[in-house]
């Protein structure tokens, strides 16, 4: 499935809607780009929602890595919400549910951020 994505922003965080299959095609570079422009305004804080992700593939990972490498270096965090259960089994067994702090809907990251 082709992936598509959205974003949007408010006082707490910018936000960005994957829909489709991560999987690091031209999409990939364009993802990293709203990171780098993210900090560009000043951003500390870059949420995921994975909540329309059916799959993800090792460059969709590196993507993911490179996005928080990205805003760790200037003291950011990026967060990701809505995982589904294959995603969410994914991300534990390459144990990046230790690197990401996930939570299971958007909602409960406003709630505790």
């Amino acid at each position: 499935m082709k992936l598509t994505y959205s974003t949007q922003k408010d006082e707490k965080a910018n936000y960005l809607y994957i829909q489709g299959d991560l999987i690091g095609d031209e999409v990939g570079p364009k993802l990293v780009e709203l990171v780098s422009d993210a900090i560009q305004d000043g951003a500390k804080t870059f949420v995921i929602d994975l909540s329309e992700v059916r799959y993800i593939s090792s460059s969709g990972i590196g993507l993911l890595i490179t996005m928080l490498t990205k805003m760790r270096n200037v003291g950011g965090e990026v967060y990701l919400t809505s995982p589904s259960e294959h995603v969410k089994k994914l991300l534990i067994i390459t144990k990046l549910n230790n690197i990401f702090t996930v939570y299971d809907s958007l909602e409960d990251f406003k709630v505790k951020n």
